[in-house]
């Protein structure tokens, strides 16, 4: 029987997925807990909805990974985009709410494929659903279950149940943005690509999801990546070119301060004037996620010059991405502190 070991300092820096105390799966998860509404319309064997679209590509058995489809069955159109659109959600939703909305979300996936092999097996019109701006059309004839319950991340929202389908139809068209197009049939370093998606406007997610699915880079070289990796990978990239321009702008001339509150997270961001470096704190109460100890445990990632981490966190470069955003448009730069406290009612 695998036992908690009690290590918290190691848990708050895998969050659950990073596998440092040597088990195959983290025994703080709260999967388990969470049981889908949608599961009685998954057992009658068929579905339909529109993707919002979601994709996810896991990482277990890597280079050999599951491609996941999210679909909400019934939902249909305009309405089934909410179920993926974290931005939305923002001071509309609490915590159980998110929660309740995505159990709605069933992942549909397929049989383990090469990472380089999903660009070009997968159907194309499946992956152009994967990036379409609105959502598409979709039926599903279901197999089996993998997965009943609900999975909690770190890093993505949460995860509804999962399904092996027998197979997936694209019923709809989707709806790519025009230079996504463009890049997709192009030989383009996939850094590159991220770069001219991001200047041209093109929302994060998008980019991140033609990233995980092997749609960006030299045509050669394409593969999916999985959904975590991407997502910091596309952060990193835009925030690498972000603070290259910034390097070059003078520091701002006072100390400027944030505060800002949202799903039982606290964030506290402090601008102050001098040459850019960073440093992130986590502060974790006793009995929140990743903190069974009944003390408070920290994670600190300090950046230095060349973009060198103590530590590298997704949760850090994805708010080093908005920092970076905001002092570019004040042509400036600046010394950052982020405080992030997690509290006990986070999940």
């Amino acid at each position: 029987m695998q036992v908690f070991s009690g290590n918290t300092k190691i848990c708050i820096q895998c969050k659950g997925y990073r596998r440092l105390c040597g088990l195959r799966r983290c025994l703080l998860s709260s999967s388990s807990i969470y049981r889908s509404k949608a599961v009685s319309l998954v057992e009658r064997g068929y579905i339909e909805g529109s993707t919002p679209p979601t994709v996810i590509v896991g990482e277990r058995g890597y280079p050999l990974v599951r491609v996941y489809f999210g679909v909400p069955p019934g939902i249909k159109g305009e309405k089934a985009s909410f179920y993926d659109n974290p931005n939305e959600w923002i001071d509309k939703l609490n915590l159980e709410d998110v929660i309740d909305l995505r159990s709605s979300l069933i992942l549909v996936a397929m049989h383990k494929l090469n990472v380089y092999t999903v660009p070009m097996i997968v159907n194309v019109e499946l992956l152009l659903a994967g990036v379409s701006l609105k959502p598409v059309d979709t039926e599903v004839v279901v197999e089996k279950f993998i997965r009943k319950s609900i999975l909690l991340d770190s890093i993505v929202p949460p995860l509804g149940p999962s399904i092996l389908a027998r197979n997936i139809r694209v019923t709809g068209n989707p709806n790519l943005p025009k230079r996504l197009e463009k890049i997709i049939d192009d030989d383009l370093r996939a850094f590159d690509a991220v770069i001219e998606l991001y200047n041209d406007g093109t929302d994060f997610y998008t980019i991140a999801r033609a990233f995980s699915l092997g749609l960006l880079g030299l045509k050669n070289n394409r593969k999916a990546v999985p959904t975590r990796w991407s997502i910091t990978a596309v952060d990193q990239s835009i925030g690498n070119h972000l603070l290259s321009a910034l390097k070059l702008n003078p520091p701002i001339s006072n100390t400027l301060v944030f505060y800002n509150k949202n799903l039982y997270n606290k964030y506290l961001v402090i601008l102050a004037p001098g040459t850019y470096r960073a440093i992130w704190i986590e502060v974790w109460h006793p009995s929140s996620a990743f903190n069974p100890s009944s003390k408070i445990e920290y994670l600190v990632v300090e950046e230095f010059p060349a973009s060198r981490y103590t530590v590298m966190d997704g949760g850090y470069i994805a708010a080093r991405t908005s920092i970076l955003e905001y002092l570019h448009k004040m042509n400036r730069q600046a010394k950052v502190a982020i405080i992030r406290e997690i509290l006990p009612q986070y999940i």
